[in-house]
């Protein structure tokens, strides 16, 4: 059936008629995007045309309007109907019986209205008073009746939003702001708001109400197939949801890219993104504009006067760098500029922008990617001078990537930058895309420049480490092979490629070393003394570390992690310098674990005390994001109890179950003195409150007392908390993955235990490793985001490694049983 057999059939037929072709027009395949959405406006415009026709037969000075997306001839399958009517205010009761008649029968089938009634004198005073109905009547669009009334208002309405607009741009401008503000930007979220979110459908519709003004323009190449593309993500999340929703929720990215065609989710998400950042983009030119515009108006009058009414002045130009000067607060091309002459004008160009905080003119970039030559390879060393310091301007270095990288630019200089180009990262760490993430780690290297020696390889390792994302594997091995490629090209010699390279495969290195691994065991420090190979590169690495982490969000960085870094840095270097690391020798226990012990020998239960513990941020190494204000890194929590079966799950448990979080634990064996025979088990962890107040020792003490005797229910209690948990519909954490480091200790056998984070967790490992006659010597607990990432010091029953088959074996248990 085609549209037009639909459209009669809908007014034939009335209400059920329209409700039967509009279900055949959307399950339909042989439409979609915007012929759909036209198609669906279509067959509405006629219903509702029936509606009028029918309750209006008499009835003059009246008109039906469609405003908004609706009368933009926009309808996604759940999109309201915004109506007005419109009437000359001859007869109020007969308009209203006349609304009655068109307002029913669409909340009848369900439908949701945005409606008024009004006289065009009461449109254009309401739209004066409120510039959301002011932006919906830039739309308006007539559907029956009096048609000289609909082109009358249109005509009214443009008038007034031209003649408003010095008034009302600054005010539009303004509600964006505040929109992006609370929804964020589209171009990052994991579950975006299509609409809302900043460079969202609102923005398109906004850019739209700017050139309507007559007074700037946005940019509009790929704009139109941007905002086609958003609204087509939204028409599928609509049909697959059966809502009226415009976020694009996690469970529901999969349907919503099969509705599409498109293979998966992440693809769904880099196009939606990709949409965005054009939007993004093209708002930020366009505000710029009608503030250069706004400004040029208000001066224009004084400068008149004083210049006697002569000819317009022209405007300064001040030079920045070879072929790049600044004009109207913008970084434009010099008049004597041949960019099809001289191919580092774009690198130039971007860094005088970004050091002198200016933003670079449209007109400018797109000229460049228009006629700029390539650069040869390898680079001269003028380019790879202007990318340095391009990376190294700090935060404006994000507004002038963008822009090149809107005309295609990045990946004309870069051509693996394409692979990481809007990539999101499913990580509830990480906030930002691929390519963001790395342009925001150079800007926080930039911070931290001055701590190292060679500044241009910190930025430039930035810029790179995350590269590999988005080939197959392990994204630092594959990293390392494109580091090496783009750093030759880019012109470094080979000692640089190789640090290059070695910052980029190793970049993970300390902070997965100092909150995974012992670092009183010379065998870690060694392996990543072998690793960074020198000290040059371990200062590199350390400022890597720091920039990559805070460049990442919130969870990935903090003063524990900082200081755990710097102390693996320290002893690094000493190796680095000669000094190789002694042996560990099992420290003598202070007066303090002494008095704790002789007690629960005493009285046979556990006994335990709470510290707080501060420790002040190194004034050298600081970051400028850090205060130097000593700062907790939780609390140290001392137990000990008579030696004897169960103790690590029964502990890890009570803390679970007092909402503690466990950031390291150490456990060991002390022989009493004085001759008396028997041992102390004593567990030496700092803890933190998930959130709240810590709990009272001695309400810790009963529980565990409790646990160890059998009549507390760890895992009854642990379970119905997690039970209660809000979860999301239709998510599935990863299964978990236990694995065992290969020769990362020489006293213990390390297991490392990747898996989701939830209360009891470490009782229930605690339990597996009671079950398999392990003991856990000391265990390094990382949490990131909702992912944990444990490792644990193993040894068998009489203190040594456990033999590899052995060491295997448990592993695979401890996996089954988190698995199931």
């Amino acid at each position: 059936m085609t549209s037009t057999d639909m459209r009669t059939e809908a007014e034939d037929s009335g209400p059920s008629g329209y409700a039967a072709a509009r279900l055949r027009l959307l399950q339909g395949e042989a439409q979609s995007g915007p012929p759909r959405r036209t198609a669906l406006a279509e067959l509405t415009d006629d219903w509702l045309t029936g509606l009028f026709d029918a309750g209006s037969e008499a009835l003059r000075g009246v008109s039906l309007v469609a405003v908004g997306g609706y009368g933009r001839g926009e309808l996604s399958p759940r999109s309201d109907l915004d109506l007005l009517l419109l009437h000359d205010g001859s007869d109020s009761g007969a308009v209203a019986a006349l609304a009655d008649r068109i307002w029913y029968p669409v909340w009848d089938l369900g439908l949701a209205l945005d409606h008024s009634v009004r006289t065009p004198a009461e449109a254009r005073k309401t739209s004066s008073e409120d510039l959301k109905v002011q932006l919906g009547l830039l739309d308006a669009r007539h559907i029956a009746g009096d048609l000289g009334l609909t082109a009358g208002l249109r005509t009214t309405v443009l008038a007034d939003w031209r003649n408003q607009a010095p008034k009302r741009l600054p005010e539009l401008q303004e509600l964006c702001a505040e929109r992006a503000e609370r929804q964020g930007e589209l171009q990052y979220l994991l579950e975006p708001d299509l609409k809302e979110a900043r460079g969202g459908l609102r923005d398109a519709t906004a850019l739209r109400a700017v050139a309507a003004s007559w007074l700037a323009d946005a940019p509009r190449e790929g704009l139109t197939d941007a905002r086609r593309r958003l609204l087509d993500v939204r028409d599928a999340l609509h049909l697959t949801t059966g809502r009226a929703t415009d976020r694009l929720a996690l469970q529901e990215q999969d349907q919503v890219a099969a509705e599409l065609g498109l293979l998966d989710a992440d693809t769904l998400l880099r196009q939606v993104y990709e949409a965005a950042r054009v939007v993004s983009y093209a708002s930020d030119v366009t505000w710029r504009e009608v503030g250069r515009v706004l400004r040029s108006r208000a001066v224009r009058p004084r400068l008149r006067a004083m210049l006697g009414g002569g000819a317009k002045p022209a405007a300064e130009r001040s030079p920045l760098a070879e072929g790049v000067v600044e004009q109207d607060g913008e970084v434009v091309l010099a008049r004597a500029a041949r960019p099809e002459r001289d191919p580092v004008l774009p690198l130039r160009a971007a860094a005088a922008a970004a050091q002198s905080g200016l933003p670079l003119s449209l007109h400018a970039v797109r000229r460049m990617a228009a006629a700029a030559r390539p650069l040869p390879t390898p680079w001269p060393a003028e380019a790879r001078e202007q990318l340095v310091t391009l990376l190294g301007s700090g935060r404006p270095t994000i507004e002038v990537w963008e822009a090149l990288e809107a005309e295609g630019l990045i990946t004309r200089l870069l051509p693996d930058w394409e692979r990481v180009r809007c990539r999101p990262q499913r990580n509830a760490v990480h906030i930002w895309t691929v390519d963001r993430h790395l342009i925001e780690t150079a800007v926080r290297a930039s911070e931290l420049a001055r701590r190292v020696g060679r500044p241009d390889l910190l930025l430039v390792a930035s810029l790179l480490h995350d590269i590999g994302k988005g080939w197959p594997g392990d994204h630092s091995v594959a990293g390392e092979i494109i580091a090496r490629d783009v750093a030759a090209r880019i012109g470094f010699d080979r000692t640089d490629v190789a640090v290059l390279a070695t910052l980029v495969r190793h970049h993970l290195l300390l902070i997965d070393t100092a909150t995974r691994r012992d670092l009183e065991d010379p065998a870690t420090v060694r392996s990543v003394a072998e690793a960074v190979g020198s000290q040059g590169t371990l200062e590199l690495l350390h400022a890597l570390t720091e920039a990559d982490a805070l460049a990442t969000g919130p969870a990935a960085w903090s003063s524990w992690r900082g200081s755990l870094v710097t102390d693996l840095v320290k002893r690094v270097a000493a190796v680095l310098a000669g000094d190789a690391p002694e042996e560990p020798e099992a420290a003598a226990p202070t007066a303090e674990q002494e008095r704790l012990a002789i007690e629960s020998f005493r009285t046979g239960g556990p006994v335990l005390s709470l510290r707080a513990q501060t420790e002040p941020v190194d004034s050298e190494t600081a970051s400028a994001s850090v205060s130097e204000d000593p700062e907790p890194l939780g609390v140290e929590l001392l137990i000990a109890v008579p030696d004897q079966p169960g103790v690590l799950p029964a502990v890890a448990g009570v803390l679970a179950m007092h909402r503690l979080t466990v950031r390291t634990a150490g456990l060991r064996a002390l022989d009493l003195p004085d001759g008396v025979e028997g041992s102390v088990l004593l567990l030496d962890w700092r803890v933190a409150a998930e959130y709240g107040s810590l709990p009272q020792a001695a309400r810790l003490r009963a529980d565990l007392v409790r646990a160890l005797d059998g009549s507390l229910d760890i895992a009854g209690r642990l379970a119905e908390r997690d039970a209660a948990y809000p979860r999301r519909r239709g998510t599935i954490a990863p299964p978990a993955r236990v694995t065992v480091a290969p020769a990362a200790s020489r006293h213990a056998t390390v297991i490392e235990v990747r898996a989701h984070d939830a209360p009891g967790l470490l009782h229930r490992i605690g339990r597996a490793f009671e079950e398999a006659n392990v003991r856990v010597r000391s265990m390094h607990v990382s949490t990131l985001g909702s992912n944990a990432v444990d490792a644990f010091y193993v040894t068998g029953s009489k203190g040594s490694p456990l033999p590899g088959e052995e060491a295997a074996s448990v592993a695979r248990g401890l996996e089954e049983m988190l698995r199931g």
